[in-house]
């Protein structure tokens, strides 16, 4: 059945980040299959996004779970929200981190259709979340089924809030990663392979101080290797290391999402150093489809998309020497690189948005009715 969807983001597409990116990508996929879908989300009006997006103007930026989130709240905007949602019509509206400050509790509030309710955030202990748990608590009854998008999200929903979500992981465009062609820039040789890192460079829990400091080790363990950086934030730590190790250290500033692709196609290692605060890990999928083998940290989030070990290298985390050793492991025994990547290839479609769509419009289903509930 043709479905009128309602999906909010809560944060600014200024920026994208994991929860933008998916939002857009489910948005896109379920167009694809028919569905009238609708996305509204914080963007400066400079911003350029997609013709199915409704902005409610610039967000403001606020602390939370170990990032900074660019977040749009107030009356102005849940009077914006509140036409949005008549005009829009839906049969279901799908909201997103419906614990956050956000779009997502202005809509949740408002809707008078079912809502789906993602979460997407694993956390231990978030002061954030405990000052929006009062405020939304009352809210939160209204939602008619909720997805976590890892086994540590629905944690987090089932010690935080109480009651439970079906899991329905992050999708990622597998076969873009796999069609990605090799760039020779990039591609690293048995004398010099490439390892590479993705994401922020100066927040702390993505790891990016980790791989710093494993520098020397990984240098005296495989003298050749190109280490690739690729992503935003202060590089000033890392020019200075890179002036220890200006053959090993190429700082690539931010690139599109087809040179990412390439990126990781041409690598030998993609390494995710991350520290904390992870609930998926959708670069480690892109990673898989690649075909780069995957070193990560062994924080459970990582675990599971890796297969506990099996798709990918795992390492302890926050260890410098243990990163270092991990990467050289891989690269010393091609045998283990290779069954590595051969489980990885088989173990990421299942992230796949095509799968990842079918299971969310099951959710909708149950959501406003149509389809029975196990």
């Amino acid at each position: 059945m043709r479905m009128r969807i309602g999906i909010v983001c809560p944060y600014s597409l200024d920026a994208p980040g994991g929860v933008q990116i998916h939002v857009l990508d489910l948005a896109q996929r379920l167009i694809d299959r028919g569905h009238d879908v609708r996305v509204l989300a914080p963007a400066d009006p400079a911003t350029t996004v997609p013709s199915f997006v409704d902005s409610t103007g610039k967000s403001v930026a606020v602390h939370y779970n170990g990032s900074v989130a660019r977040l749009s709240f107030g009356p102005v905007t849940a009077r914006k929200v509140r036409s949005w949602l008549e005009a829009g019509e839906f049969d279901v509206v799908h909201i997103h981190e419906p614990l956050s400050p956000s779009l997502s509790v202005l809509a949740l509030a408002q809707a008078d259709v079912p809502v789906v309710g993602t979460f997407h955030t694993a956390t231990d202990h978030s002061r954030a979340m405990r000052a929006a748990y009062p405020i939304v608590r009352g809210f939160l009854e209204r939602i008619s089924a909720r997805i976590a998008v890892s086994e540590e999200a629905r944690r987090t929903v089932v010690e935080h809030i109480g009651g439970d979500a079906v899991i329905v992981p992050n999708g990622v465009e597998t076969g873009v990663f796999r069609a990605a062609a090799a760039d020779p820039q990039w591609q690293g040789t048995p004398e010099r392979p490439t390892a590479v890192f993705l994401g922020r460079t100066d927040e702390a829990r993505k790891g990016f101080g980790v791989l710093l400091e494993a520098m020397p080790a990984l240098v005296d363990a495989v003298p050749g290797i190109r280490i690739l950086v690729a992503g935003r934030g202060d590089m000033s730590r890392a020019r200075e290391v890179q002036e220890t190790y200006p053959d090993t250290l190429e700082l690539l500033g931010e690139i599109s999402e087809e040179e990412k692709a390439r990126l990781l196609s041409s690598a030998d290692v993609y390494i995710a150093p991350q520290t904390g605060g992870e609930s998926f890990g959708i670069v480690l999928v892109e990673g898989m489809s690649a075909g780069a083998v995957v070193v990560a940290s062994d924080l459970s989030a990582f675990r599971r998309v890796l297969d506990e070990g099996r798709a990918g290298e795992l390492f302890t985390t926050g260890d410098p020497a243990a990163l270092a050793a991990a990467v050289a492991r891989v690269l010393a025994d091609p045998a283990r690189a290779a069954q590595l990547r051969d489980h990885a290839d088989r173990w990421s479609r299942r992230f796949d948005w095509d799968v990842v769509t079918e299971r969310v419009l099951e959710v909708y289903g149950l959501a406003v009715g149509e389809v029975a509930a196990p």
